[in-house]
């Protein structure tokens, strides 16, 4: 190597592939933060996303209540268009754009995280039990388990099918 630092050889778990958040391209690293610092920076973005994906899940529910009994439609819809949005948001900044490394803990960690409300299906579930209706309470259970893995996944391959680039063999044929 002609570098004034040569890269050392990665060897078994060093040789995953890194996470793009902490990724580094040059060695040795050039510390630009303290790791305190970036540590709280990526905190308080996770903080702000999460408050303001928890206000738009709660405004959600007051547009659109759910009475105690009923199918929590809002729960289900809530979980499983944030699922969807999760596998657009992660398409796009993990193959198809460089965003910066805070993008991806306000929006995905953070507001996501927020907006979606798994322990609030739990609870929805177990009242629907309550209430005596187990068939209801375990159609909704398993619906928006189903319903939310198949979102993340089909948002996943459409936003690659429409956002990355094709070889041109494959461009051409369509």
């Amino acid at each position: 190597m002609t570098s004034e630092h040569p890269v050392p050889e990665a060897r078994g778990w060093a040789a995953e592939p890194a996470d793009p958040d902490t990724a580094v391209d040059r060695w040795p690293p050039k510390p630009s933060r303290t790791p305190a610092r970036e540590r709280g920076e990526i905190l308080s973005v996770i903080a702000v996303g999460g408050a303001l994906g928890a206000c738009a899940r709660y405004g959600a529910t007051l547009i659109w209540p759910t009475p105690s009994a009923a199918f929590p439609w809002t729960t289900f819809w809530i979980n499983v268009s944030g699922c969807a949005a999760m596998g657009v948001l992660m398409i796009l900044i993990t193959e198809r754009f460089t965003v910066h490394p805070l993008v991806r803990p306000f929006l995905g960690t953070g507001f996501l995280g927020g907006y979606t409300t798994f322990s609030t299906a739990t609870v929805d579930t177990q009242r629907l039990l309550d209430h005596g209706r187990p068939g209801t309470g375990l159609l909704y259970a398993g619906a928006t388990l189903l319903g939310s893995v198949a979102a993340i996944w089909a948002t996943a391959a459409v936003t690659r099918l429409l956002v990355l680039p094709r070889p041109a063999a494959e461009a051409e044929a369509l």
